[in-house]
């Protein structure tokens, strides 16, 4: 590839024509073509062989859809452990993720939860759902709001959205506590990343001393990567280590939590109430039992939804476009031997 010579980038999302255009009017080099697609069979072959940068989500390049001169694939997630056990995974390009661009509308959605859950949320809409005004024993005695303020907050991954959920935690009088694994910080430059003024948590913990940690939680909001290490981490055993009464935040991954342990806690009452974003199996099915669990704030996957998306995702993409063509590492590339 000359220096002169066109860049083949292939989107198989659905970006506005705004956005290819602003990509193209940056890097003139690039040829861009959008395929939204959900599977490699809606990729012409033609395209699959002259793509060198992929922009998805779901679809790769397959045996039988190959994509030869492929140099770097873009994921549109912020995660990559839904490639982890696939041929992409293997392949000699490197992944980058869009990290970055949801920590604050993700902070923002956990601390709505913690407050939903404090303030009896799951009850108070059951109350409207019933058309009944409660007896004052009855609003006094399952309405009445749990606080949030010198309570014990737990962050399970304290990476960058972990640290702004400590840094909202805090402005609400919360003592925060993290928990990451030791291996030091990834190497790299990753995008939204600002200088690290964040409160530092009142202790960090490592995975090692879990129990520990989490035998000091009121609530526990767990926001870490799905990886051979942290898959079934908060488990039947762990969820029992957390105090009497704790509530339970997830926007990770499903796999991560037990769901069957975390719905035998909530039907025991040794878990007072639980905000989830993410499960095992998505779309979760429409008889599954955490529909209607008592209790429970359900939401389809949505915390990371950032209402400035598509423009954070063009500098992101835009810087890394720059990047691949100087010969520059690239921004938010995953580490293969971290699982992220």
């Amino acid at each position: 590839m000359t220096s002169s010579s066109p860049v083949h980038y292939l989107s198989t999302l659905s970006f506005p024509d705004w956005w290819l255009d602003e990509l193209r009017a940056r890097h003139p080099r690039l040829s861009v073509t959008q395929i939204p697609a959900t599977s490699p069979k809606d990729v012409p072959e033609e395209v699959w062989r002259r793509t060198q940068i992929l922009h998805t989500g779901a679809v790769f390049p397959a045996t039988e859809h190959p994509a030869p001169d492929l140099r770097w694939i873009q994921l549109d997630t912020s995660g990559a452990d839904h490639l982890k056990d696939t041929e992409v995974w293997d392949l000699p390009v490197p992944l980058t993720s869009i990290g970055g661009i949801s920590p604050v509308p993700m902070a923002e959605y956990v601390l709505m939860m913690l407050l939903g859950l404090a303030h009896r949320l799951p009850r108070a809409i059951e109350v409207q759902h019933s058309g009944t005004w409660p007896s004052p024993a009855e609003r006094w005695n399952t309405l009445m709001p749990r606080r949030l303020r010198g309570a014990t907050v737990g962050v399970v991954g304290y990476g960058r959205i972990g640290r702004e959920i400590g840094r909202l935690a805090g402005e609400f009088g919360m003592t925060v506590l993290g928990l990451k694994r030791g291996s030091g910080p990834r190497a790299g430059e990753f995008f939204g990343t600002p200088a690290d003024d964040s409160p530092q948590p009142a202790e960090l913990y490592t995975p090692d001393a879990l129990h520990t940690f989490l035998s000091r939680c009121d609530y526990l909001v767990v926001t870490c990567p799905l990886t051979d290490e942290t898959r079934g981490m908060i488990d039947a055993a762990a969820l029992d280590a957390l105090k009497d009464g704790a509530m339970v935040v997830n926007v990770s991954r499903g796999g991560i939590v037990d769901e069957h342990a975390l719905r035998a806690g909530l039907r025991s009452g040794r878990i007072a109430g639980a905000a989830l974003d993410v499960f095992d199996e998505e779309p979760l099915p429409a008889d599954h039992a955490w529909w209607n669990e008592p209790g429970v704030i359900l939401t389809p996957h949505v915390a990371g939804f950032a209402p400035d998306y598509e423009e954070q995702t063009l500098e992101l993409v835009g810087s890394n476009v720059e990047r691949f063509l100087v010969g520059r590492d690239l921004i938010n590339l995953v580490d293969r031997s971290r699982g992220y």
